[in-house]
């Protein structure tokens, strides 16, 4: 078990959400930085569905109660196991009795917590992850707060090999490092790019975005200028997931992230890829970031590339 001491700003039990589920208009929900939470999984022998603690935001101060190997992953934010360094992603061994704290983030937003065996919270419709826009789902149906002791699901000893294995010793590809801030976002033009006017549609590439302070797991709002349709028309209702970029009547674009609805009325001029959308989850705000627009073959081979890369990084980390 892990009592918590002080949490994040927002910190939650997620998972990689739930999936066929949005035609009974439940959000997909889960980690807004997917790619952290697998490696944590992976760098402490948990399946891909294993349930990790968010924390957006830190400090914070955590307790184990019970021996546990445990992976920090995301944001960097400094962590020390009873004073010493906790280097990020390399697999732990946290004595019972110790504390890990984490302070505010170097670089990036969300830290993720991964211990072996996940955390053990009610599964519902396929996902241990919280939806705090219906109160359901993960520890409550809520953010963790001080005073909460989270359980963790009993598993097996981790193997020798796991355990020896760190990232000194699995070198990370380069579709799962961590881009230069002036890499591009890359995206795919929505079902009503052609519907804004040239201006606007140059903009949105050429433009430095700022992150809203206004963002939160729904949605990422950005500041710059403002995106103005050919012709005002209103848009019917239609289905949007994570990744959609809508525009607003005000002409500022809001990039909906893991906790988005399943329907909306804005129009869509974008898409960010799937390969990419980690990245948002990690963008402070005050935060800089530009957009490419790229073809569904880009962005399904950038997508492909992702998951055989994670593929081979788990593989190297069990041959250790």
């Amino acid at each position: 078990m892990i009592t918590i001491l002080r949490s994040a700003l927002q910190t939650t039990v997620q998972d990689l959400g739930r999936r066929g589920t949005r035609h009974l208009g439940v959000s997909q929900c889960g980690a807004v930085d997917p790619l952290a939470l697998a490696l944590g999984n992976a760098l402490v022998g948990n399946s891909d569905e294993a349930a990790v603690l968010e924390l957006c935001l830190p400090p914070a101060l955590l307790r184990f109660d019970a021996d546990c190997l445990i992976a920090l992953t995301g944001a960097d934010c400094a962590g020390r196991l009873d004073g010493e360094a906790l280097p990020i992603a390399q697999p732990t061994q946290a004595r019972a009795g110790v504390t890990l704290e984490l302070a505010r983030p170097l670089r990036g937003v969300r830290a993720y917590l991964c211990v072996r065996g996940g955390f053990d919270v009610p599964v519902l419709l396929g996902s241990r992850s919280t939806d705090l826009q219906t109160q359901s789902g993960g520890f409550g149906g809520r953010m963790i707060r001080r005073g909460d002791v989270l359980p963790v699901c009993a598993v097996e000893a981790a193997p020798p090999s796991t355990i020896r294995a760190g990232a000194a010793h699995a070198t990370l590809p380069v579709s799962l490092r961590w881009p230069s801030d002036a890499t591009p976002i890359r995206i795919m033009p929505g079902p009503e790019f052609d519907g804004f006017a040239p201006a606007s549609r140059a903009a949105l590439l050429e433009s430095a975005w700022t992150v809203s302070a206004q963002g939160n797991r729904t949605g990422l709002r950005l500041q710059g200028p403002a995106l103005t349709r050919l012709e005002p028309r209103e848009v019917k209702s239609h289905a949007v997931f994570p990744g959609v970029i809508q525009v607003p009547d005000t002409g500022t674009p809001i990039v909906l992230m893991a906790d988005a609805h399943t329907t909306g009325g804005y129009p869509r001029i974008a898409t960010v890829v799937a390969a990419d959308q980690w990245r948002l989850a990690q963008l402070p705000p005050g935060g800089s970031l530009r957009f490419t627009l790229c073809t569904r073959t880009d962005a399904m081979q950038a997508w492909r590339q992702q998951q055989a890369d994670l593929h081979d990084f788990k593989r190297t980390l069990h041959a250790h």
